[in-house]
């Protein structure tokens, strides 16, 4: 199965550093957001990070303007009939992420392939708003996407051999590494980082330490690159809130119970990095 043209929808941070990853490996991409200043910005973003690779020296201004030429804005989402296979990658919300589903189904061949970028919700709940369950897959990327090597592959009940192959080989030429994981809440990666998250948010709602005292123990104790209350600031408060509350959902475990302290910061705005406040303060 050659996938050689992929739509992303979603021009956040994750849609941005799927389609730039994806064409920097050859693809053709078309980009699609309901906002088309929102894919203005991540096109001039991408440009401003490749420019950084060529002043690195790590790109040339040839391979930077090529690998332009091949992201396409497509305002218009029915530019998908195309297409060999969609990449989903916008909000962790199911009813749209259905609704999105459903909406793709109508529009592709018979032979794409549709895959959400979901760090979270059930493939096999998403599939089933299609009528083609078993081309339906979990590629959950890491971000930032063009930097991290990991991809979640994750089959639904359904998905079949063939997509699953033809996945993880894209994922390859990509230039990631695939790791197969099953659809459980939360998958691998969030499973295990939510819960530390959380755990540290209670430390320092319960008065064990400060922020910057847990951060410094997981980093000098821990040999952990970024403290874990730092890397909640950077993924967003609100996604590991929502996160923490769909393992809670699926397990049914009280060890997924959300600390009320991060219920409170994201009530306040508090969301870290993109509102410019978190557990610590970002200046503009």
């Amino acid at each position: 199965m050659s996938i050689q043209t992929i739509m992303v929808v979603g021009a956040g941070q994750m849609g941005s550093g799927i389609a730039q990853v994806a064409a920097s490996a050859g693809r053709t991409v078309l980009w699609h957001d309901l906002s088309t200043q929102l894919l203005d910005t991540g096109v001039t973003s991408i440009r401003q990070q490749l420019e950084r690779r060529v002043i690195k020296g790590k790109l040339t201004e040839v391979e930077k303007a090529e690998i332009l030429s091949r992201i396409l804005p497509a305002p218009v989402i029915d530019e998908a009939v195309q297409v060999d296979l969609v990449i989903e990658a916008i909000s962790e919300n199911m009813a749209w992420k259905t609704a999105l589903f459903q909406k793709l189904d109508g529009i592709c061949a018979p032979h794409v392939i549709l895959a959400t970028n979901t760090s979270s919700l059930p493939i096999t709940e998403i599939a089933a708003a299609t009528t083609r369950p078993s081309q339906v897959i979990g590629m959950h990327f890491m971000n930032p996407v063009p930097v991290m090597p990991l991809i979640e592959i994750i089959r639904g009940l359904e998905t079949s051999q063939v997509v699953f192959d033809a996945i993880f080989q894209l994922s390859q030429e990509l230039g990631k590494t695939p790791v197969e994981v099953q659809d459980f809440p939360g998958f691998v990666s969030n499973r295990i980082l939510m819960p530390m998250i959380n755990e540290a948010v209670f430390t320092v709602y319960e008065g064990v330490a400060t922020v910057d005292a847990v951060d410094t123990v997981m980093k000098l104790g821990m040999n952990h690159p970024m403290g874990p209350l730092e890397l909640a600031d950077l993924i967003g408060l609100d996604t590991c809130l929502s996160i923490m509350e769909i393992l809670h959902e699926g397990f049914k475990d009280s060890k997924y119970r959300p600390c009320p302290l991060l219920r409170k910061y994201v009530k306040a705005g508090r969301l870290g990095r993109k509102s410019g406040q978190g557990f610590y303060t970002y200046s503009s």
